[in-house]
């Protein structure tokens, strides 16, 4: 089983610098060229089956990397981003790129202890969600063979690589992954071996 786990090209609240979470955002322009250019470069691949959040941002991103493959594209609210609640829409980064938000600020260097906001996540829920995801198909029977896209989000990309990783210690692994890029794994007798980090095609 070879697995291409997708983050979703840029939105224009990426470029602002906004909590997006659950807010479902479309892509920007830019998303969308950043999107076609990743489809290019794995025009070649032979997908058998695309699973994707049911956010406009990753619908769009698998559209776009798919092309014209006509492959079941499966929602699953388990790859969702992670729901953040009463901060989503603020502005988390200044100008210059600093975080200003005491929260943000929790959540991107010492995740873990990122409390759950009010109406939303933590990191334990969208990396119990992901599991759970995870596991259902990298278990099942019908998949074994298949090449199979996720497309997801940023921290959602890194709960479900934890099953990789299992470094929840270091949750982020070095970054947020980069916009539209790959993670590609293979699962081969129960075993996950990552062949790919976050590389970006375009």
């Amino acid at each position: 089983m070879l697995i291409y786990v997708l983050r979703h090209g840029i939105t224009r609240w990426n470029k602002l610098k906004k909590v997006q979470g659950a807010v479902d955002i479309p892509l920007a322009p830019e998303g969308i060229e950043l999107a076609k250019r990743t489809g290019e470069a794995l025009k070649d691949v032979s997908f058998d089956v695309c699973f994707t959040s049911p956010l406009t941002r990753a619908r769009e991103t698998a559209h776009y990397v798919l092309g014209d493959r006509e492959i079941p594209v499966i929602p699953d609210k388990r790859i969702q981003e992670i729901d953040f609640g009463v901060l989503e829409g603020t502005q988390f980064k200044d100008a210059g790129g600093n975080i200003i938000s005491p929260e943000m600020d929790i959540f991107f260097n010492k995740p873990l202890a990122f409390e759950r906001p009010e109406n939303g996540e933590n990191i334990a829920d969208i990396l119990k969600r992901t599991r759970d995801f995870w596991i259902e198909k990298t278990t099942d029977p019908v998949l074994q063979d298949k090449t199979i896209l996720v497309s997801s989000h940023g921290c959602a990309v890194r709960a479900l690589l934890q099953n990789v990783y299992q470094d929840e210690a270091h949750f982020w692994h070095g970054c947020v992954p980069p916009n539209c890029s790959i993670n590609l794994v293979e699962v081969k007798d129960g075993k996950a071996c990552l062949l790919e980090e976050d590389k970006v095609y375009a």
